[in-house]
């Protein structure tokens, strides 16, 4: 008995079209190596795609790859994901459904305090699903479930949420294995980590969704699990998927000026050609600004290094702040300091701020129409600005 079991494809999900691409070659990438491996079936748990509604180009690439698994009459079993999931139930995982190239596993009845979930029989395996849903709301849910019983069928529960041994202390709501039923397998999706236990597993992503996660992860992976019903014993092998290589450049700057050289200097040092840069900007500029930097032309530079893309990344590039020290009493008070530190050296009309200030906090009179409002205020801020 064996089966493949992989979540998080989030096809669709970057705004980078080379980033795109490459997710949905990951994707297509684990369903051949499914093929090739002769596998029972094939498990998505959760996430399919990046939204309920992905773009029509997806869509249609997506039923191809799955008309492969269909070909090699391999079945594909699946369940909704926080980001594909709809409360209606009308996306297009149940599109796949009705034209026959998947099987959602989410069939629950509620009875009393319980949800019972309904086993989707397949060969000698029992599959219950119960799907992922915004911010975590799907815990509450899950901590009511049971399953409905089938003996002989080994067991696997389809589950898109937070375990807290997966989390350790993070304040996020999650659920703890022993508040879940009893299962023989539980294959898990939705935290993009390597968390596994001897019978259970989360499958990782499919392909890394972010800067961050591709500087962590690097490439995609999936599970093969085998199972051996004399010994009783699971097997789980984890598939990595790469096809481009990730280079990491930390570069710390401290002027606008010179950080444009700099950077191309960084990236001129590595040999880049097809390869997927993360370039990690960091420091304080204790002159100019973010904008001073010509990332367009440092693009240009690594198009023709032959990068294959390159991904910029300036959460940690801070400017250098003016200071204003104030000892105030009132509000009018801080707006003269204001002035007086600031706008009287840095703008010709400093001498103006602070009749302007009062022109604009003029109030509309009782039963004032608007238009003579606004002429007069108008009237009041030409007379300031000598105009």
């Amino acid at each position: 008995m064996k089966f493949a079991h992989m979540g998080d494809c989030h096809l669709g999900g970057w705004r980078f079209p080379e980033l795109q691409e490459l997710n949905f070659q990951s994707f297509s990438k684990a369903l051949d190596i499914s093929i090739k491996e002769e596998v029972d079936m094939v498990l998505i748990t959760g996430d399919l795609f990046d939204s309920a509604y992905p773009p029509i180009d997806i869509l249609k690439r997506t039923f191809a790859e799955f008309r492969k698994l269909k070909e090699a009459k391999i079945p594909c079993f699946l369940i909704a994901g926080s980001h594909d999931y709809s409360v209606s139930g009308k996306t297009f995982l149940e599109v796949l459904e009705h034209a026959g190239f998947c099987k959602n596993t989410f069939l629950a009845e509620e009875r009393e305090d319980s949800i019972y979930l309904e086993p989707v029989i397949f060969k000698e395996y029992a599959l219950y699903g119960y799907p992922g849903m915004k911010a975590g709301l799907e815990v509450p849910g899950l901590k009511k479930i049971a399953l409905q019983d089938a003996p002989g069928f080994f067991k696997i529960l389809m589950l898109h949420t937070t375990l807290t041994e997966a989390i350790g202390s993070l304040p996020i709501d999650s659920i703890s294995i022993d508040e879940l039923p009893k299962a023989d397998y539980y294959a898990l999706g939705h935290l993009h980590v390597d968390f596994t236990k001897p019978t259970l597993a989360y499958s990782g992503p499919v392909y890394p969704n972010n800067f961050e996660e591709l500087e962590e992860l690097k490439y995609g992976q999936f599970y093969l699990v085998e199972y051996n019903p004399g010994a009783r014993s699971i097997i789980k092998t984890k598939i990595p998927i790469k096809i481009k290589d990730v280079i990491i450049l930390n570069v710390e700057l401290d002027n606008s000026l010179t950080a444009t050289e700099k950077i191309m200097s960084e990236l001129d040092k590595n040999d880049l050609e097809e390869k997927i840069v993360l370039l990690r900007l960091s420091g304080e500029f204790n002159s100019g600004k973010i904008s001073d930097v010509r990332f367009q032309e440092i693009e240009n530079f690594a198009k023709e290094k032959k990068v294959y893309c390159l991904i910029r990344n300036t959460s940690k590039l801070k400017v250098e702040e003016s200071k204003i020290f104030l000892e105030v009493k009132d509000m009018h008070e801080v707006e003269d300091n204001i002035i007086k530190e600031h706008f009287n050296t840095n703008t010709k009309f400093g001498d103006k701020i602070s009749s302007l200030l009062r022109a604009l906090s003029i109030e509309k009179q009782e039963d004032e129409k608007n238009q003579i409002f606004e002429d007069r205020l108008i009237g009041e801020l030409k007379a300031i600005l000598n105009f």
